[in-house]
């Protein structure tokens, strides 16, 4: 499966709560909320670049995923309750995830 297209109109910086390990992040346009973890040091793990291993899904505690993988399915995405934060962003400005 590949990642689904890019919306235009990036929400621009997304603030991440990582719940677990009481870490606040901005993460940039341009940025993967993945990278960005992984930069704060928290393990995620992922085997790919583009959301087809689904090794990266997230649970989401609070926020609404903008997703752009094509691994969950439709009723998934609607639910909002995982994300791939190897590549899917964010249509709010602050995601709570469960890291």
């Amino acid at each position: 499966m590949t990642a689904a297209p890019e919306p235009a109109g990036d929400p621009g910086r997304i603030d991440v709560v990582c719940a677990a390990a009481g870490t606040a992040l901005a993460v940039p346009p341009g940025t993967s909320i993945l990278a960005a973890v992984r930069r704060a040091g928290l393990e995620v793990p992922a085997a790919c670049p583009d959301a087809s291993c689904g090794m990266c899904e997230t649970r989401v505690l609070e926020g609404r995923p903008d997703h752009r993988d094509g691994v969950l399915t439709a009723e998934e995405r609607a639910s909002g309750e995982t994300m791939m934060i190897c590549v899917s962003r964010a249509t709010t400005a602050r995601l709570v995830l469960d890291l």
